[in-house]
């Protein structure tokens, strides 16, 4: 049984339901786009496609349309990022907001926005745009680097280890952030609370094509890692046995990880919790062969994101909720029913 990552990758393996699965995301999506403080209905988008310049037409393709968009494409890179980290630890509870990685994002996002801000004023004008990205990147990187060198410290499986490292690592990132937040300025604690709470308020064409290239970059290179992750779930001694190049794996999977995590902190914030909802709906779906549970855990994460954004549009109208509360108010319960499993499964106690 070979599975070395340079060999030319088979397709995805079929999943049944996806014609469902399909319709039920562009249902969710047109809910989505006709939902909000102002209602829109067919009129509008029959406007929309005869090129009116009507309110609602305006409406839909330059506010609802794109964020709708944003929302799938962030939904997917955080599902896929789940599903990746499971993989990664072997850990069906790891998580990356659980493990700390968004944490390290925001870490160095603080970081920029506050100490670095004069450094960054200082760039050029064409590279400024960038700065906050490549920080959450660089955050997400250090952070996923860091984790997985503690893993490898801790007995494979341990649960309850491999949680207090990443709340640990958390626990510092967050600290760093508090420590920003105290010496920020008026306009900077604005912006600090923004990436701390979670919100798809920055959503436009430019920014979801970024991401959407992205995650298709992920979810392309994830064609080849679903055969060598099913061999890593048995050990990694095991796993090099078969010829899964165990190192060089790890690797990828931590720079993919960086890559999603970062990204979406990057312009969204903190949204927890999708990155384990996700994968453990795909599970349950169609069992646990990697190749199938990666692309099925980022449709889930892509209808859970836009779920969960349409009420925070629509709850509080004309306000507007963080939706990482929401997604952190639902996903906290179903953590809590996932750890009691596990405790079942390893004999009632840690």
């Amino acid at each position: 049984m070979d599975v070395r990552l340079d060999r030319p990758a088979a397709r995805w393996p079929a999943v049944p339901g996806w014609p469902f699965a399909l319709a039920l995301l562009l249902g969710a999506a047109v809910v989505a786009a006709n939902s909000g403080a102002i209602r829109l209905g067919l009129a509008d988008w029959q406007a929309l496609l005869n090129g009116d310049d009507t309110q609602g037409a305006l409406v839909l393709a330059q506010l609802r349309l794109p964020r709708v968009a944003f929302a799938v494409v962030v939904g997917a890179a955080l599902g896929l990022a789940g599903a990746l980290s499971q993989g990664l630890f072997r850990n069906p509870l790891a998580e990356p907001t659980l493990l700390g990685i968004p944490g390290g994002a925001i870490c160095a996002v603080a970081l920029m926005l506050t100490v670095l801000s004069a450094w960054a004023g200082g760039l050029p004008a064409a590279w400024r745009p960038f700065a906050v990205p490549a920080a959450a990147l660089a955050g997400a990187w250090a952070m996923c680097s860091l984790l997985q060198g503690l893993a490898r410290l801790l007995v494979p499986g341990a649960v309850a280890g491999l949680l207090l490292a990443g709340l640990a690592l958390n626990a510092v990132a967050m600290a760093v952030v508090g420590l920003c937040t105290y010496v920020a300025t008026d306009e900077q604690l604005r912006n600090l609370t923004f990436w701390q709470l979670g919100s798809l308020a920055l959503a436009s064409w430019p920014v979801v094509i970024a991401l959407g290239t992205a995650v298709t970059a992920a979810l392309l290179l994830a064609r080849h890692w679903g055969q060598a992750l099913n061999a890593l779930a048995l050990g990694e001694s095991v796993a090099a046995q078969v010829g899964v190049p165990v190192l060089r794996l790890r690797r990828l999977l931590v720079l993919a990880l960086a890559l999603l995590s970062g990204l979406a902190v990057a312009w969204c914030g903190l949204i927890g919790f999708v990155g384990l909802l996700a994968p453990h709906a795909a599970r349950g779906l169609v069992g646990a062969d990697a190749r199938r549970v990666l692309p099925l855990a980022a449709w889930f994460g892509a209808v859970l994101l836009l779920l969960a954004d349409t009420a925070a549009r629509t709850l509080v109208v004309p306000a507007e909720l963080p939706v990482g509360i929401l997604t952190a108010l639902f996903g906290a319960p179903v953590l809590f029913v996932l750890l009691k499993r596990a405790q079942r499964e390893i004999g009632g106690g840690w």
